[in-house]
């Protein structure tokens, strides 16, 4: 996508390319090689299409172009757009770009009034909109797919609000929760990613349409009236900015890597909970593979695959990166390489949200193995230095130091804190009555964890109505 001036209507000259009219030589077989896009960039079709239909309005209606150009113009865009749809358009490499293409062929369609059509344009500003065009729509869909994993993840956190599992930290049992706590941590964190998305679409939603190569453009355009046209809140306010910005994009990957971090912990957790060694949740076929020697093998590929994707997400935003950060304005023909990377990166990530969204509804949790687990390595000492804090009014730091003691013995003893002798507990703070057993079950321990946003049921409750409400 080169530059390109902003009138001119002239059909050129056979086996000329549509910018040729300085150039007497076709480029070399390697510089086309280089230079051509439409192998990507016709993802930008629909986009470009609107784009030109837009400007053609305006051009009409600020008197640029006649009605009837206008009409032969929307009519041979219409065309084309059925072509596409049809898949019969005829997408030519010599053509450069999707933007020449479809020149080119409402050229053939209309004849030499398809010229009107970059009149008060350049390519500089037409890929611009496009690009902010593809990536808002991107945005909306990343957007809706993450409120339906959402869903998913708040529809099984609401049938295990009380289902016990262990709390982890250092991946080292820590204190009991409910499997719907720790499923609703997700729910936070893939909100905050909706937020990213939905806040880079904000800003993104200015059109450059009509800044044209860099300077704007001498015809009486109607900015306000292109952007309204495409939904854009505004039209920018530097021409040059307009026509060099990227930042939409690496915004969106910025946001795109996130998710795909988030994506990955969720789907390594998965991995974990389906090795026999924890047994914690069980997958249908529809999300596992088998081995191709070992008959016995059930893989949970589909969260392999999903936790692999981060490396492409975070390799697009540094490929783009990289790209941009050295550039001067305005626009340079390194910005072609924009595209790749942020196609692929919404392919990757569209995917891994609808393989998530299908993972979570469809796994289940092992019950009774969770429910073991939860109270495994005196995951409830934290209860019995708070009982001893609340009832007997000890110092925290007091209570930690018998809390520890206890486990020492009780490892000594080879049983769990809640087997533990009363004269056991006793010896080490002589004011622990047997009342002390009540806190010591991971089911009491969980329960007891009724501060906002805690561990406890009704707490994990009440987080899921609030997301329901958030969600409607």
């Amino acid at each position: 996508m080169s530059d390109d001036s902003t009138h001119g209507s002239d059909e050129p000259a056979s086996g000329q390319a549509m910018w040729g009219g300085r150039f007497s030589a076709k480029p070399a077989e390697l510089m086309q090689a280089i230079n051509v896009s439409i192998g990507f960039d016709k993802r930008l079709a629909p986009q470009d299409l609107a784009g030109s239909r837009a400007h053609a309005a305006m051009l009409r209606k600020q008197g640029v172009i006649t009605s009837a150009d206008e009409q032969q113009i929307q009519g041979g865009l219409q065309a084309i757009e059925a072509e596409m749809a049809a898949g019969t358009f005829p997408y030519r490499d010599e053509f450069e770009d999707i933007h020449m293409n479809v020149e080119a062929r409402l050229r053939e369609l209309i004849g030499p009034v398809a010229g009107r059509l970059h009149t008060a344009r350049s390519r500089n500003d037409q890929v611009a909109v496009d690009f902010r065009l593809w990536v808002r729509d991107a945005c909306d869909r990343t957007i809706a797919q993450l409120r339906a994993l959402q869903q998913a993840l708040i529809l099984k956190a609401e049938a295990h609000a009380e289902t016990l599992m262990p709390g982890f930290t250092h991946l080292q049992p820590a204190q009991p929760v409910t499997f719907g706590h720790h499923l609703m941590a997700y729910v936070e964190m893939f909100g905050r990613d909706a937020g990213r998305f939905s806040d880079a679409r904000r800003r993104m939603n200015e059109s450059p349409l009509g800044a044209a190569a860099l300077a704007g453009s001498p015809f009486p355009i109607d900015r306000d009236a292109t952007a309204r046209a495409l939904g854009f809140d505004r039209p920018t306010a530097n021409s040059l900015d307009s026509v060099s910005d990227r930042d939409f994009a690496l915004e969106a990957l910025a946001a795109a890597t996130l998710a795909g971090i988030h994506l990955s912990r969720l789907a390594e957790e998965i991995v974990i909970w389906m090795t026999p060694q924890f047994g914690f949740i069980k997958l249908t076929d529809a999300f596992t593979t088998g081995s191709s020697i070992m008959p016995q093998k059930k893989n949970p590929d589909a969260a392999e695959l999903v936790r692999a994707k981060v490396g492409r997400l975070l390799g697009s935003f540094t490929q783009l990166a990289v790209v941009m950060k050295g550039l001067p304005l305005a626009y340079s023909k390194d910005m072609q390489e924009d595209k790749v990377p942020t196609f692929d990166a919404f392919d990757a990530l569209e995917l891994s949200l609808a393989a998530m969204a299908g993972m979570v509804a469809d796994m289940e949790p092992v019950s009774a193995r969770m429910a073991a687990a939860a109270g495994a390595g005196y995951s409830t000492a934290t209860d019995l230095a708070d009982w001893l804090v609340r009832t007997l009014d000890m110092p925290f730091r007091d209570a930690h130091h018998v809390t520890g003691a206890a486990v020492k013995r009780a490892e000594q003893l080879n049983c769990d804190l809640s087997d533990l002798p009363l004269k056991e507990l006793q010896a080490l703070s002589q004011g622990i009555t047997a009342e002390v057993y009540d806190v010591l079950t991971p089911r009491a321990s969980a329960g007891s964890r009724k501060s906002y946003g805690g561990a406890a049921p009704d707490q994990v409750r009440a987080q899921v109505a609030r997301w329901k409400d958030m969600l409607k």
